[in-house]
């Protein structure tokens, strides 16, 4: 076998170690969170919609 040759049979022959233990997952609730956001603007609508198509027109 020449440099970055491989044995097609070493692919067959290859095991993977699928036996996962109760326990090795994440909780979907483990990490619950509860709160309220709140956001403050002090921006007008106006002034908002502007600095959008400012962006819009530099992309």
């Amino acid at each position: 076998m020449g440099f970055g040759s491989y044995d097609e049979s070493e692919q067959e022959n290859q095991e993977y170690d699928t036996d996962l233990e109760d326990g090795d997952g994440v909780s979907t609730g483990q990490n619950t969170h509860d709160g309220d956001v709140e956001y403050e603007f002090d921006a007008s609508n106006d002034e908002l919609l502007d600095r959008l198509e400012e962006i819009k027109e530099n992309t």
